[in-house]
């Protein structure tokens, strides 16, 4: 029995929900709030499986509810809001926030819900199976321990012939064209134009449940050059994705592509918020553009990504042909398109529900290409990375702090 509380400030919306899970034989409503404050303190008092909470309510809106919820008491949250369709920036925070999943309301109109029931109590029925404690409690353990690892090498004794001098090129200024962006960089220990000096003075301090700055990362040596990264996730992907991407030096030399399965709309607004946060640069992938080093791309909703050459270099490739699996993008369908590129492959497989992508890992594989997989401690919902795991296509499984530095030494190897 899946124990729901329904969060919503209208009472038409409140009615309409209850009676829709009051229907079904393994839910059972415990309560509802009427706005992010009370939503706050009935899950204190209440302890349910599940919390369906509306993004736009008085006195607190849900967003601050939810990041409330997943401090003092972490669960799984599925957003449901007129505000969705149209907001999708809202909902990226949501997800990033910790949110399972999420459901716009009909056409904007909630006296059109009966239209999407089917949708809602298939979200619902899923995300009760996701263990967003585990994850946080999982996550927040691997980041201690990577600050404290970054403390102790920072507090060690060093020798003379751990000293790194400066090399005597000068400071160049950056050109007018992209100045501004290199400028807007200029803090970070992997842009290539910087003074080196003031870049080690300009690190940034790790603060608890922070995500770390990519300058924990070592400076990619250029080897790299010629591989790729592609990585699949689904259920708890945005909040991953954030944790991975953002951990990348900007110097990556290779590019990433990624699928996330997510509907048509809000892989855009994904994108932007990961560049906003990234050395890196991310942005939705464009039929047809061609792969560079430090980038990442991800899959629209909606469509299959392929990668395929492009002279000496590779492209992306979109297309709307069947979902495979009941995914469009596909993460099988991504790994199969990069399977020929061997041991130059990077493939890593991170939270979402079911086994999509595995039988594209195997191809991965088969071919040489290297794997890494999400461990179960930090996955919201540990199935995609479980199945290549016990499949034994894992060549490490790591928390999802430790993805990026997992990525980035394979890519120098």
């Amino acid at each position: 029995m899946i124990r729901i509380l329904i969060a919503d400030d209208s009472a038409f919306m409140r009615k309409v929900l209850t009676d829709l899970f009051k229907k079904q034989p393994d839910f059972d409503v415990v309560g509802t709030a009427t706005n992010g404050r009370d939503a706050v303190e009935k899950v204190k008092q209440l302890h349910p499986d599940l919390l369906t909470l509306d993004v736009q309510m008085p006195v607190m809106d849900g967003l601050n509810a939810l990041a409330v919820i997943m401090e003092v008491s972490p669960m799984p949250v599925v957003m449901l809001s007129s505000l969705t369709q149209e907001g999708t920036d809202e909902t990226i925070r949501a997800l990033s926030l910790g949110a399972i999943d999420f459901i716009s309301k009909a056409g904007g109109s909630i006296s059109r819900i009966d239209t999407i029931e089917s949708d809602i109590l298939a979200k619902c029925r899923a995300a009760a199976k996701a263990n967003v404690k585990r994850a946080l409690t999982g996550t927040r353990a691997a980041e201690k321990a990577e600050s404290e690892r970054l403390a102790k090498e920072k507090s060690a004794p060093r020798g003379m012939h751990h000293v790194e001098l400066p090399k005597r090129t000068g400071f160049k200024l950056p050109s007018k064209a992209g100045g501004a962006e290199l400028q807007a960089k200029s803090a970070s220990p992997f842009a290539k134009r910087e003074n080196p000096l003031l870049a080690r003075r300009n690190k940034p301090t790790l603060t608890p449940h922070a995500v770390p700055s990519s300058s924990a990362m070592p400076a990619a040596s250029g080897q790299g050059s010629g591989k790729l990264v592609a990585i699949g996730t689904s259920t708890g992907g945005p909040q991953a994705l954030q944790n991975v991407i953002t951990r990348l030096p900007g110097d990556l030399p290779c590019g990433v592509v990624v699928v996330q399965h997510m509907p048509a709309g809000f892989t855009k607004s994904l994108a932007n918020r990961l560049n906003t946060l990234s050395k890196v640069e991310v942005k939705e992938a464009e039929d047809g553009e061609i792969i560079k080093p430090g980038h990442v791309y991800i899959a629209p909703g909606n469509y299959h990504m392929r990668v395929a050459s492009a002279g000496s270099a590779r492209k992306i490739v979109l297309g709307q042909d069947p979902p495979v699996g009941n995914h469009r993008p596909a993460v099988n369908v991504l790994y199969d398109s990069v399977a020929p590129i061997g041991k130059k492959l990077v493939a890593v497989i991170m939270t979402g529900m079911g086994s999509d992508g595995t039988e594209g890992m195997k191809k991965i594989k088969a071919q040489g290409g290297y794997s890494i997989a999400q461990d179960e401690s930090t996955c919201a919902v540990y199935g995609m990375p479980k199945s290549v795991v016990d499949a034994g296509l894992a060549d490490e499984v790591r928390p999802v702090t430790d993805i990026a530095r997992a990525i980035v030494a394979a890519v120098e190897k």
